[in-house]
């Protein structure tokens, strides 16, 4: 099955070890995996702004550079969603681009999703046997998306214990533009959102913004809790793939 890798800003500037982590999940699940070099912002933060002509630019640059591909995978739930639920929306007044990003659309997928939803599989190894996991449910994937249960089901598939975490799917604070124009609310919800974590090996999550909002929190109050994106755990949760005769 042929991929288009879009590896998003945030990954690209502070997370490189989820691009290439990624690229290896899906090379290593049977994918060819091409990494278009003309690829740049989805154009969210514009729209997110108010900037919706901007972001139609972003917009446009994006289908042209991914417009051929069979499936568009994304190491983010956001970015995934500006593709899957915002573009359509900039063209709900233009049916020809309409079109051509709704199809777009129905072929952009976030990691784990696509590893659940169109390649079917939920069990990568046995990589992350006996670690405790709390997993952050970002709010675009959960609530636009609807993907909770496909970043679960392939962490504990690789051994996890994925810890009961109650704040699992309230929001980070990060938000986009909220944290810039709310700072105080914005740290006020990652504190509390952290003050409520049970003892783990590993805090998770399919989007890098809040991972960076939740590690400033986090480096700032000293605490003592690693964070790694979800596509460096999900690789990591590969490395005893022979172990497992259940493994795809």
């Amino acid at each position: 099955m042929k991929v288009a890798l879009f590896v998003t800003c945030l990954v690209d500037q502070f997370y490189a070890e989820a691009g290439v982590a990624a690229v290896r999940l899906l090379r290593s699940l049977g994918c060819t995996v091409a990494f278009p070099p003309a690829q740049t912002c989805c154009g969210q933060p514009a729209y997110n702004a108010g900037y919706w002509s901007e972001a139609r630019q972003m917009a446009e640059h994006t289908l042209g550079v991914f417009e051929d591909a069979d499936y568009v995978v994304l190491p983010s739930g956001s970015c995934t969603t500006m593709l899957r639920a915002f573009y359509p929306e900039l063209y709900r007044d233009n049916p020809k681009m309409f079109a051509r990003v709704s199809s777009l659309s129905s072929r952009s997928y976030e990691l784990a999703e696509f590893i659940v939803r169109v390649l079917g599989i939920t069990r990568l190894g046995q990589g992350l046997a006996g670690q405790r996991i709390a997993y952050h449910h970002g709010c675009h994937a959960l609530r636009e998306l609807g993907i909770k249960d496909e970043p679960i089901a392939l962490l504990r598939g690789a051994g996890a214990e994925i810890v009961d975490w109650p704040a699992a799917t309230e929001c980070c604070g990060f938000g986009g533009l909220f944290s810039v124009k709310l700072p105080e609310v914005s740290l006020g919800m990652a504190d509390r959102k952290l003050s409520t974590l049970p003892e783990i090996d590993v805090l998770t999550s399919a989007d890098g913004g809040c991972l960076l909002h939740l590690s400033g929190r986090i480096q700032k109050r000293g605490l003592p809790l690693p964070v790694k994106p979800l596509a460096a755990v999900l690789w990591e949760a590969t490395q005893n793939r022979k172990e497992d005769p259940h493994a795809a």
